[in-house]
């Protein structure tokens, strides 16, 4: 049977000048999504992509049984108490969505016994997200807000993956839909105290939250009343709540510089107050605790410091020192209950919990932080739902790569942890099949670059493994360690999987970031090949077996990797890669741009910057080389990275690179999906499935390897030391 032929995008002539320098841009023309011409090329791809892979049906298949098998299709969340009620969610097998629900609370102190298969006595749906889908194609939810007083609900939802949401109120004792005529909006609901006023933001052609509105429910929307238009649009916005529901919190943010913004949520009409106006490259977050405001900011320590303040607040010259970071630290937020606050922070390298003890003999009103352990070498911990202030104990989430999702209930006075839950995993899956380790890799300026290594206990660095190395290295994102029931299907066919921790991203400190942004932007892609260098070296991987992974500015750490070292790889996968961004940042009227130019840069001011983004965007600095097989998946409905950027890379690779038919070029649109891909749980794993069967068939990697024995887990490689 004869290879399928790949469509040929026709050229046409699209000049770019900026800065003396003049670049054609052949491929330009596939940018509207309405065009019946790009639509059809679109089509033309993805019949190619199904007739490429349709032997690949049988190890797809074989993929999404096993991710199938070892979830629990029928199963719910930890019950966690609010106000009269307990809220959870759950899932039913077959259906694609979560239901959340709620039942009675009687008592807080007896947590209700739900099972997954049975319907608890009393209990109110309150969104079934499989009805409210209905038979869209795609679904996913912006809001999911209850009033104060536990009676109304706040929905938002998108049915085209747009991220505009269409919002209604509804009455939670009687069913009734009080009010549905918001439609566009963005993400996020809050309810004044009475719930009888909810505000909402507006985004703007760019899609930026630009505008915070006030509507009383149930009235005309023409009514509403702008509460803050936000002209910098550097800066966007979220909306949230207190835990106490006191103060609705506008949070105000570029990349580099924020502002927060309080009104107290029982005069809905009042003015929001400026906890502390924008200074220019200060950050800086609040919590409202009790009679005064906990603040982590950056003014003096690019790791940040924690302060307090009163809690009227309007200048940070009132803010008072509390702890200071540490070496090794990186502070994240901070959570403040009646009886302790939890910091968030990294601590080298991996996330971590301080408790501070309320303590109102001292100034600040709380004691030295006490700090949270684990014993794993490489894991993630956080606070999971917590919505009361005056608990005694705290929900923990914590998970690994070979310890799953795992509820823990936190005795903050005594210690003691009590497991609520973990993520079960069924089927034919031994954990301790699998070890995880931690690795160094030396960039070319000698950074020492962290590695998350995980793979089967049977497996020896003896240099024949197949492998794949993700990285993502952009925003101060940490690709922090989880349990992936999907990702033990490339486990159980020999793949060593490893993450890169690159520069650009947040694992290390801010200087992490830093160093790997602007103009220092190019570390993240050296680091990345470091990585695929070091993980040869050590034996884990074969050199003409591994692969590499990232979405979003991952898939531009992708493509810069590929055309800096395209011998290291055999297969590459770019999901809704940023790989033509200089063409976007050099765009003020597109999301990605203004916002971003402090994170990449303005190359239209700036020649600089400019000659330096032209240098590594991949689109742009393709060669006529063999390069590895390349999978890019991308969303007709992405509003963050449009499905141009993978078009127009996938059609200059095919003009350009040197590949025989066995290192296809493959480019795959969702025509139903947004920037997260498919929504619905079976949708995602048919998706996760298709993608990783192109991986492994090219990396030679498609059979299962046998189950170990006993004898073999027993004398397999040892977890090493962080």
């Amino acid at each position: 049977m004869a290879e399928p032929t790949p469509p040929v995008a026709p050229t046409r002539e699209h000049l770019r000048e900026h800065h003396g320098d003049r670049f054609v841009d052949a491929y330009e023309w596939l940018r509207d999504g309405e065009d019946p011409e790009v639509r059809a090329y679109l089509d033309a791809e993805n019949a190619y992509a199904d007739a490429l892979t349709e032997q690949l049906k049988p190890l797809r298949d074989s993929i999404f049984g096993e991710i199938k098998s070892r979830v629990l299709e029928t199963d719910l969340s930890v019950p966690v108490h609010s106000g009269p009620w307990w809220y959870y969610s759950r899932t039913v097998e077959g259906q694609q969505y979560a239901i959340h629900a709620r039942v009675p609370c009687s008592d807080p102190a007896v947590r209700p016994v739900v099972a997954p298969d049975v319907t608890p006595e009393g209990e109110q749906i309150i969104v079934d997200g499989n009805v409210e889908a209905g038979e869209s194609e795609f679904f996913a939810i912006g809001a999911l807000t209850v009033s104060p007083d536990h009676r109304r609900l706040a929905l938002a939802t998108d049915v085209t993956g747009d991220e505009r949401f269409g919002l209604v109120i509804r009455d939670l004792d009687t069913g009734e839909t009080l009010d549905d005529s918001l439609a566009g909006i963005g993400y996020g609901v809050e309810f004044s105290h009475d719930g009888g006023t909810v505000f909402y933001t507006r985004l703007d052609d760019a899609w930026r939250p630009h505008q915070l509105w006030r509507h009383v429910v149930g009235s005309d929307p023409s009514t509403d009343v702008l509460v803050h238009q936000e002209d910098d649009e550097r800066f966007w916005m979220g909306i949230g709540s207190s835990r106490d529901d006191r103060w609705i919190i506008l949070a105000l943010g570029s990349k580099t510089t924020s502002e927060v913004r309080l009104l107290d949520a029982s005069t809905p009409d009042a003015e929001f107050r400026v906890v502390a106006a924008r200074r220019d490259g200060v950050e800086y977050d609040v919590e409202p605790a009790q009679d005064r405001l906990l603040i982590v900011h950056n003014t003096d320590n690019p790791n940040s410091d924690l302060a307090w303040a009163p809690l009227d607040a309007t200048s940070h010259e009132q803010w008072q020192p509390l702890v200071a970071a540490g070496e090794g630290e990186r502070f994240l937020g901070i959570d403040a209950f009646d009886d302790v606050a939890v910091l968030s922070l990294r601590r080298n390298g991996l996330t971590s919990l301080s408790l501070l003890p309320a303590d109102p003999t001292r100034e600040s009103g709380y004691a030295a932080p006490v700090p949270v352990s684990f014993d794993e070498p490489i894991y993630s911990v956080g606070l999971g739902d917590n919505p009361e202030r005056g608990q005694s104990s705290l929900q923990v989430v914590y998970e690994s790569f070979v310890t799953p999702r795992t509820v823990l209930d936190l005795d903050f006075r005594s210690g003691e942890r009590t497991v609520l839950k973990q993520q079960p995993v069924l089927g034919d899956v031994d954990l301790s099949d699998y070890v995880q380790r931690r690795e160094w890799a030396t960039a070319a300026d000698g950074t020492r670059v962290p590695i998350s290594v995980v793979h089967r206990a049977d497996l020896e660095p003896d240099g024949t493994h197949p492998g794949l190395l993700t990285a993502y290295g952009a925003y101060e994102h940490s690709s922090d360690p989880y349990f992936s029931v999907a990702r033990l299907s490339l486990l159980d066919r020999g793949v060593v999987h490893a993450t890169a921790h690159v520069r650009g991203g947040g694992e290390m400190g801010r200087h992490w970031y830093d160093e790997g942004k602007l103009l220092a932007k190019p570390n993240t892609f050296s680091d990345t090949v470091a990585c695929a260098d070091r993980l040869v070296e050590l034996g884990w991987v074969a050199p003409d077996r591994l692969g590499l992974e990232g979405g979003s500015a991952g898939g531009l750490l992708v493509g810069a990797a590929l055309n800096l070292a395209p011998d290291r790889f055999r297969v590459a996968h770019g999901a809704v890669p940023f790989v033509d961004a200089l063409t976007t940042i050099l765009r003020p009227d597109l999301p990605l741009t203004v916002g971003e130019w402090e994170e990449w840069g303005n190359p239209l001011e700036d020649p600089e910057v400019y000659a330096v983004m032209k240098a590594y965007t991949p689109y742009e600095n393709v060669a006529a080389q063999e390069y590895p097989a390349i999978l890019a998946t991308t969303s007709l409905h992405d509003t963050r990275v449009f499905f141009t950027e993978a078009a127009k890379w996938v059609a200059r690779l095919r003009a350009t690179v040197t590949n025989d038919a066995s290192r296809p070029i493959v480019l795959r649109t969702e025509m139903s999906a947004g920037h997260g891909g498919r929504s619905g749980r079976y949708a995602a794993w048919e998706q996760i499935a298709w993608e990783w069967a192109f991986v492994l068939d090219q990396l030679g990697a498609t059979s299962r390897l046998p189950r170990m024995h006993d004898d073999e887990r027993a004398g397999g490689p040892a977890e090493q030391p962080a």
